[in-house]
């Protein structure tokens, strides 16, 4: 193993280039006896001549500078072979993300751009945009008294903005429904935490990281919320909590009243921070507030929490072109080569050498 490749499954895409490492073997073979004959005359030199001073004599002379051309030579031999082999690459699981959206009556009030329900499809469209949807995977349920499932967790894109089209306008709640005008997040929560058991229960556990965005005014809560979000902390299903509507607020959706037929507003909703801030924190989660950040930040800071939640997957093998290692290890021998220049013909021979070379090499190549 070299790194993360696994010399010994190394394949040749041009195997019929391999012959020519004859050459530089025989120059090796030769430059081995150059080298034997030198030592051989620097000893008889030594024992032979006699002078008043000390002299020293260079073991190898120049022979380390065609060494290194030789080894040059030989990598750019086999770079015209295509090497190319496995690599072993580690990647994490997708995220399933289980989208809660608040569709009571007070997501109706428009103290945003469109009402806070048009712009919470608008955040779940970035939502699915910033997805990579190869591993990953969204449901969605809408929820107020009760919650209606309107997704169930899918890998399929168009099947997640289907649904946001045709829910762009308004809740699946009718405003002349009593239980529209609650807020009961146990009751999103309890189908969240019941599509996962039933998913693992028909497809087997899945490996990636699962976690809960809920969007919401947080007006008007009901049922046991801390209840349901010690069962998700139990599951170990964070629950990331993103506010829609303004400090401010807005007027609520008119209605009839049943007794006089007069129509009018119940009165002004207004966003509840720390309420939705709590719930966050006891979600394990963290909070965050549209318009306040931008949609895609959110979106990626949600995403990227799930990837480092998400577990390795297993190992997978990638081809890996190794011939521009060899070209770079040729080039550095080569170059490393200029050190033990002695003579200028010789400097001459290696720029003729390396042209002669890049030109063959490009040509096949490329």
């Amino acid at each position: 193993m070299i790194g993360d490749l696994d010399i010994s499954q190394v394949v040749f895409g041009a195997p019929q280039f391999l012959w020519l490492l004859l050459v530089p073997a025989g120059l090796f073979a030769a430059w081995s006896w150059r080298l034997f004959r030198r030592l051989a005359d620097v000893r008889r030199l030594r024992d032979r001549r006699t002078v008043p001073l000390h002299q020293r004599f260079a073991v190898a002379g120049d022979l380390p500078l065609w060494l290194l051309l030789i080894l040059a030579s030989a990598c750019l031999i086999v770079a015209l072979a295509r090497p190319r082999g496995p690599s072993t690459l580690l990647g994490r699981s997708g995220v399933d993300i289980v989208i809660l959206q608040d569709g009571s009556a007070s997501m109706q009030v428009d103290d945003v751009v469109g009402t806070r329900w048009q712009r919470s499809m608008k955040f779940l469209r970035v939502l699915g945009d910033s997805l990579s949807w190869n591993d990953d995977r969204i449901a969605l349920t809408a929820f107020a008294h009760i919650a209606t499932p309107q997704i169930r967790l899918t890998r399929d894109p168009n099947t997640v903005f289907f649904f946001l089209d045709h829910l762009q306008a308004r809740p699946p709640f009718r405003l002349a429904d009593d239980t529209t005008w609650d807020t009961n997040l146990e009751q999103g929560l309890a189908w969240g935490l019941r599509l996962l058991e039933k998913d693992a229960e028909l497809h087997g556990p899945s490996a990636n990281a699962t976690l809960f965005v809920m969007l919401s005014d947080g007006e008007s809560w009901s049922g046991e919320v801390a209840r349901s979000l010690a069962r998700s902390a139990d599951a170990h299903v964070p629950l990331y909590v993103i506010g829609v509507g303004t400090l401010a607020g807005g007027m609520l959706p008119i209605v009839k009243d049943d007794e006089t037929g007069e129509e009018g507003s119940p009165g002004r909703s207004r966003l509840d921070r720390p309420s939705l801030q709590r719930i966050a924190a006891a979600g394990g989660g963290q909070y965050f507030e549209l318009d306040r950040d931008p949609d895609g930040q959110i979106a990626n800071r949600i995403i990227d929490a799930g990837r480092r939640m998400a577990r390795p997957r297993q190992v997978e093998g990638a081809a890996t072109e190794l011939y521009w290692r060899l070209l770079v290890a040729a080039l550095a021998l080569a170059s490393i080569g200029l050190v033990f220049l002695r003579e200028r013909v010789e400097l001459w021979m290696q720029l003729a050498g390396g042209a002669a070379a890049l030109v063959s090499l490009g040509s096949i190549l490329w």
